[in-house]
């Protein structure tokens, strides 16, 4: 088995984590860390906007997917975790909008915090990607 690190920025780095591993071998697969509302510096964005958070979270997925050749498509799994599990359940048209036209609808887990790792994030979608 080989694994390939990618990160499109290289904050996480210094906290001992890649955005990403591509797994090759029998079957490829990338195993996403959680994607949060953060700029490419890794600082929090869209204080206290639930809808915004979520809208940078999918594009620092997409980005990082990107980075790994791949896009939603190949999206296989997602872990979800929420600071207010209602506010994100009313922004889940969110998720319809960006895997809609991939016409995929993985699995997932939706889960209910009392915070995330950066105070202030809302939002944190996590991903496994195949191909």
């Amino acid at each position: 088995m080989e694994r390939t690190a990618v990160n499109p920025w290289d904050w996480s780095i210094k906290l001992g984590y890649n955005q990403a591993e591509v797994i090759e071998g029998a079957a490829r697969q990338v195993i996403c860390a959680g994607q949060t509302a953060v700029d490419g510096e890794g600082n929090p964005q869209h204080a206290g906007d639930m809808r915004g958070q979520i809208g940078l979270a999918f594009d620092n997925l997409e980005a990082v997917l990107k980075g790994a050749g791949m896009d939603l498509s190949n999206v296989i799994r997602l872990g979800v975790y929420a600071t207010d599990v209602d506010e994100a359940l009313k922004n889940f048209d969110l998720m319809g909008m960006r895997f809609g036209p991939h016409q995929v609808a993985p699995p997932m887990t939706l889960l209910g915090v009392t915070r995330l790792a950066i105070p202030g994030l809302l939002f944190e979608i996590e991903a496994t990607a195949a191909g």
